[in-house]
């Protein structure tokens, strides 16, 4: 009986803490994801699936990072960017984030556009109206009712998964490749690495985590239920972006049908997968797009208000934190805007989006390392020497896939020469 009711105080525990790990990483696969995994799978087939591991597997220690030291130190990222780096590193992190978050938040509205074009809702009805319903809910509803929503909306991910069995892929195959590293210094496929990197691991998302640790009020005691919600929700991202790429592999890249948009890669599983492939696919879309749109803003306005001392919360009313709503209304505003623009290709703004946030990233991870290997600040919850190998040594390789990138594009002879000397 004893071991019972400890049994239900822990999962009362755990469900009092679940939310930012397994909300952030659901919403990490957000449309520019979705757009990135299907593109991936159906250019490139399984080939990429290990390179979706790899960054869930960093993804669960990034997330883990942010997680802890927001339950450590009680205060966000971006605060302690400016604690221990000055005003004009903290500018230099926040301009990177409002570069990635203003094209992601882009990104959301695309995929809303995409979806409810797919059901037939023109994007110039289905885009106002869901941007003014984000920003309705968020400005006056309840945390508590709003995260509720972000954790009913991870629902339609699993979508993909049924999708993924619908198509009935080799799964010898896909387990191989799964496991097998694949690499080309082609200038494609390093965009569709960065991308698929970019998009698994987010920089707005490593701020977002470790404001809602110290939202909720999260302790170093409480964090051991944390860190369970963080490596849930690593999983899960896996889960989803591995069945997207198969299903979209074992479909598309098999039959070798091109996509433009995430519209053709929703349709065109219907005469090959059937009508509730594309179906589900099409709502697990949208069920994405609508989470990212809910957090993305609200990540940017929180760590830009905290960074330079505004009052800052969705707990806090408009005239309370002014800075804090108008940042976020404006963000909301310019995405939506921006997809509202004629002759806009959404399927672009999606990839390019996720392919910036990759780049972008190595900045966020380097302050984030510093700050948990810092005694100081973290006591004795600082990083494990090992977890700050694997942080420093992806960074790297992200940093070296992203300059290999500029390379490419920018002296594509000379590489060329480069790389069929090496035999590549």
């Amino acid at each position: 009986m004893v071991m019972i009711k400890d049994m239900r105080k822990r999962l009362g525990l755990f469900m009092a803490v679940m939310g930012p790990g397994i909300v952030t990483a659901f919403a990490d696969n957000d449309a520019g994801g979705i757009a990135t995994y299907a593109a991936a799978g159906a250019k490139y087939g399984y080939g990429l699936l290990f390179v979706v591991l790899i960054s869930s597997i960093c993804l669960a220690i990034a997330q883990e990072i942010s997680a802890r030291t927001g339950a450590v130190t009680g205060r966000g990222l971006s605060d302690l960017i400016r604690e221990l780096f000055g005003v004009k590193w903290t500018f230099f992190a926040m301009s990177v984030l409002l570069v990635a978050n203003i094209g992601t938040t882009a990104s959301e509205f695309s995929g809303i556009a995409t979806s409810f074009e797919i059901f037939g809702v023109s994007k110039y009805i289905a885009v106002p109206t869901m941007a003014i319903l984000v920003w309705w809910l968020v400005l006056k509803a309840d945390y508590g009712k709003i995260e509720k929503i972000f954790l009913v909306l991870c629902a339609t991910f699993f979508s993909y998964v049924v999708s993924g069995f619908i198509v009935n892929p080799p799964w010898g195959e896909v387990l191989i490749a799964s496991v097998t590293p694949s690499f080309s210094p082609k200038a494609d496929y390093l965009i569709m690495a960065i991308g698929v990197i970019g998009t698994t691991i987010t920089p707005w998302g490593q701020f977002y985590v470790q404001a809602s640790v110290v939202d909720k009020g999260i302790t170093a005691e409480d964090y051991k239920y944390t860190f369970w919600d963080v490596m849930f929700g690593a999983f899960f991202t896996w889960l989803i972006a591995f069945f997207i790429i198969v299903a979209t592999a074992a479909t598309l890249f098999t039959n070798q049908i091109s996509i433009e948009t995430v519209k053709d890669a929703a349709m065109a599983l219907k005469p090959l997968a059937g009508e509730y492939a594309s179906m589900l696919f099409s709502f697990g879309l949208l069920g994405a797009s609508m989470l990212a749109a809910f957090i993305l803003p609200l990540s940017t306005a929180y760590a830009v208000c905290e960074a330079l001392g505004f009052e800052r919360g969705v707990s806090k009313t408009y005239k309370e934190a002014p800075a804090f709503f108008s940042l976020y209304t404006a963000l909301i505003v310019i995405g939506a805007g921006l997809v509202l623009w004629p002759d806009l290709s959404l399927y672009q703004v999606m990839i390019t989006s996720q392919v910036v946030n990759g780049m972008l990233l190595p900045p966020i991870l380097i302050f984030m390392v510093l700050i948990a290997s810092n005694k100081n600040i973290m006591g004795g919850y600082v990083n494990a020497p090992w977890y700050n190998m694997v942080s420093w040594a992806f960074t790297l390789v992200l940093i070296l896939l992203t300059l290999l990138l500029l390379a490419t594009t920018l002296m594509p002879e000379l590489m060329d020469a480069v790389m069929g000397y090496f035999g590549l």
